[in-house]
Parts: structure tokens; C-alpha cells; sequence
């Protein structure tokens, strides 16, 4: 019997991120589990519109080679058995490739990322996702976004660098004592590779499926868009080619906005560790919150 996803990539996804639950989620708000709950079974057979992850997940899930999946995503939901069964009704409908679900009726549904071993969860609820983070898996709040699907066939994704791929230990210099100081610790700690950060893993199961394809036509392409700057840059590039990890694009911005180099590079997710950067970014791409380090241990 199967027990894991050997070889592949799995992004966990919850219903919110999948679909577009905002009203039945309004309904929930204001009147209460119950009433979400008749509404969703009388509304079971209505097809839910796609959500803002929904065409990142199109593209994971056509990530194939020699007729073999590469990319195993699973439903990971608030939803009971009961309510759940719109969104599997909807799945089908879009002929998703998407098997596998945790029903947990209420309950945050990290323990499930451990138990069909993640990579990534996407979710729309912020307590899932720090939770999933301090279990140690990549995680993020999916903000909501107008863009549209991305024309191009490859999947691009984006990725800011300190508390995201890399810890936030060069982020706290900053944080604490200036930008001249985080310049002066990177230039002098150049050859000294960070610690990684919650999406490390995720990058290295990235890389993992971009080299089953040669580089000049992989279906995947990554970039790092960061505030960083010369000479704060050579220690990511130093750090990624410790990790033995290919970052097919890095744009070193010296603090300019972001949303504008992120369209350019037409990313279908981004992800950061500031939410102002996000609600910039969201403007643009589909954009991800991550949670994690200083800047989200300060009090708003």
C-alpha cells in the first residue's frame, strides 16, 4: 500500500485558496457555522468559481513527464464532510486531478501537511498557515488578487529572500540597527552561506523536478525578488550555490517597489514575508503572506 508521494512535489491547498468562497464565507461570518453549513448542502450542486490559487494549481498539476505527475496536490480543509462535498462537486467539474482531502469540520488542518508530507500549503485562513509554519513547513495566507491566469505555459514563481528562502538573521541586523549596518554584516559575512529559511525545502523539492527536464525547456521558472542590494547581494548567491540550488532569475531592487518587476516577470505566485509588500505585490500576481521572522513578532 502507498504511504507516501515518493519523487513528488505535494502543495497542500485549502478550499478558500482553491475557490471563490467569499460569499458563503460572509454567510459564516455574520449568521454562524450552522446556517454555512444549509447553505453549502442546498447549494452543493452550484459550481464554485475558481479562487485565487486556482490556475497555480492548474499549473502544478500539469507538471508531467512520460505521462507520469510530477506534483501531487491535496485538499486541506475547514470544511465537514458534509459542506465539502461542493468543493469536491467543483473539482470534478474543472477536471482537477486532485484525489486525496482532509475534511477536519472547524479544526486547522496542519497536522495533515505532516501526514501527506507537504511541501507547500496554500490557505486563506492566517492561524492555519502559522501553524503549518511553526510545524515546519512552508506555508502561506494567499492575499486576494484580480489577476488573471498568466498566458504563458510555464509555471513561474517568485520568492522574496530573508525570512522566506533564507532565515531572518541578516533581516533582524536591519530591523534593530539600520540599513548601513545590515550592509556591513552581509559584506563582511559574504562567503558564509544563511540559514534557510520555511521555503527552503519547498525550493530544493522545486529544483528537485526542474532538473528532470532539460533547462532550456523546463516548464518551471524561479526568481528571487528582493529589497537587497550590492554588496548585501553576493551572500544570497553565495547561499544559493552552497544549496546547490539553481534560482533561475534574482532581481536585486535596493528597495523599489516590487509589483511592477513582478508583473514583468508575469510570476503566477509570489511570496513574502511582509504583508505592506504583499498588498503591493497583489496588485500584479497572485501573491502569498509568510508569517514568519521579526518583522511579524512586532506588534501591529
Amino acid at each position: 500500500m502507498k504511504t507516501h508521494f515518493e519523487g513528488k512535489l505535494v502543495v497542500g491547498i485549502s478550499s478558500r485558496a482553491l475557490f471563490d468562497l467569499d460569499e458563503s464565507h460572509q454567510l459564516y461570518q455574520e449568521k454562524g457555522i450552522e446556517a454555512y453549513a444549509k447553505y453549502q448542502i442546498a447549494h452543493e450542486d452550484d459550481i464554485l468559481a475558481p479562487g485565487t490559487a486556482y490556475a497555480l494549481v492548474k499549473k502544478l498539476l500539469a507538471l508531467q513527464l512520460e505521462g507520469k505527475s510530477l506534483v501531487e496536490v491535496v485538499l486541506l480543509s475547514r470544511n465537514s464532510p458534509d459542506t465539502g462535498l461542493r468543493i469536491f462537486n467543483s473539482i470534478q467539474h474543472y477536471e482537477l486531478e486532485i484525489e486525496r482531502a482532509a475534511f477536519t469540520s472547524g479544526q486547522g488542518p496542519h497536522a495533515y501537511a505532516r501526514a501527506f508530507g507537504t511541501h507547500l500549503f496554500l490557505s486563506a485562513h492566517p492561524e492555519d498557515v502559522k501553524d503549518a509554519l511553526d510545524a515546519g513547513y512552508a506555508a502561506a495566507t494567499i492575499f486576494p488578487s484580480s489577476k488573471q491566469r498568466s498566458e504563458s505555459q510555464q509555471l513561474k514563481i517568485a520568492f522574496d529572500g530573508d525570512a522566506v528562502l533564507f532565515s531572518d538573521e541578516a533581516e533582524q541586523v536591519y530591523q534593530q540597527d539600520g540599513l548601513q549596518a545590515f550592509k556591513a554584516s552581509e559584506q563582511a559575512a559574504a562567503n558564509e552561506p544563511l540559514s534557510g529559511g520555511p521555503f527552503k525545502r519547498f525550493l530544493g523539492a522545486l529544483h528537485a523536478v526542474q532538473q528532470a527536464f532539460p533547462q532550456a525547456s523546463s516548464p518551471i521558472r524561479t526568481a528571487l525578488v528582493t529589497a537587497r542590494s550590492a554588496p548585501a547581494h553576493e551572500r544570497v548567491i553565495r547561499t544559493l550555490r552552497a544549496w546547490d540550488i539553481r534560482i533561475d532569475e534574482a532581481l536585486f531592487l535596493g528597495g523599489i517597489d516590487k509589483g511592477t518587476f513582478l508583473r514583468a516577470f508575469n510570476a503566477d505566485i509570489f511570496f513574502d514575508d511582509q504583508s505592506t509588500h504583499c498588498d503591493s505585490a497583489s496588485q500584479h500576481v497572485p501573491t502569498g503572506h509568510v508569517p514568519h521572522g521579526i518583522v511579524n513578532k512586532k506588534p501591529d
